[in-house]
């Protein structure tokens, strides 16, 4: 966020004295960033907290809010920026071809510096990888710029600068989109990306004793962690608990379910007012 914000406050400065929209359109985009890295850091330290009698899951699902909130805000920075840009198109102005080189140069260290702290966790977190795809894109999209200051110096062509710009927005919004319907997946409580819920469900099926499965969902509890219910008949009666723990730590080792809780049912008496798949 340091480094971020400083090139932001940087990067704008050079931007408006250069009279490069590229610059500008990048410097947004980076204040998006900063904005989107301060929500998921404020999203991961209430992860943290425990639960409360009101907040019975604490606040681990905060993080798929800073997720849609940083897609959001990007969306914003997009269509801002857009607008001036056309307007360029239409009214070029001088741009500092060497200012805009030497600039979006820094840009291309800072960003790497920053994509390579978030490489190790992009894998395992939405918001980590959220912050890895935006650093390692303007990591790229500086590079672009460099290109652009080269060949308006070489050229004098004051559309460049503009048509720069489109292309940084396309990167951006390519980019963003993903994580705005990853992250709308997880709001809507879909299943966790790199969960089969028909493999789940199979295995639970070959479970010694289990003759049903239903009432089975998963749905994430953060961009971290995941959640789990299900109703197994069980005719032969309640297996104990040890068979519900070392089913809870295989769902957990195999399909990365932490949080599962499970219901045994014999299946006599009264029918599960669940058993309907419509019902939930």
């Amino acid at each position: 966020m340091v480094l971020n914000t400083g090139f932001v406050a940087v990067e704008a400065g050079y931007g408006i004295a250069s009279g490069s929209m590229a610059l500008v359109a990048d410097a947004g985009h980076n204040l998006s960033d900063v904005l989107g890295l301060l929500m998921a850091w404020s999203a991961s330290v209430l992860a943290t907290r425990p639960p409360t009698t009101r907040f019975t899951y604490g606040y681990k699902s905060s993080s798929i809010l800073a997720a849609l909130a940083n897609a959001a805000l990007l969306m914003a920075a997009i269509g801002a920026i857009l607008v001036e840009t056309i307007h360029r198109f239409f009214a070029p102005q001088p741009v500092a071809g060497g200012t805009v080189m030497a600039v979006a140069a820094v840009g291309i260290v800072i960003n790497t510096i920053t994509a390579l702290m978030f490489m190790r966790g992009r894998k395992h977190d939405l918001n980590i990888r959220g912050a890895f795809l935006h650093m390692a894109g303007d990591a790229a999209v500086s590079a672009a710029v460099v290109i652009a200051g080269l060949l308006i110096m070489r050229t004098g062509a004051e559309w460049i600068d503009p048509a720069t710009s489109l292309v940084i927005l396309a990167v951006i919004g390519w980019s963003t989109w993903g994580l705005l319907i990853s992250a709308l997946k997880l709001g809507l409580l879909g299943v966790p990306d790199g969960i089969d819920h028909d493999a789940v469900r199979g295995f639970l099926m070959n479970q010694s004793g289990v003759s049903k499965v239903h009432d089975l969902h998963i749905w994430p509890m953060s961009t971290t962690e995941t959640a789990m219910t299900a109703h197994l008949v069980m005719p032969g009666g309640y297996p104990g608990d040890a068979f519900l723990h070392g089913l809870t730590h295989e769902l957990a080792h195999d399909f990365g379910i932490g949080h599962a809780t499970l219901q045994v049912e014999t299946g006599e008496g009264a029918e599960c007012a669940l058993e309907s798949e419509a019902v939930v």
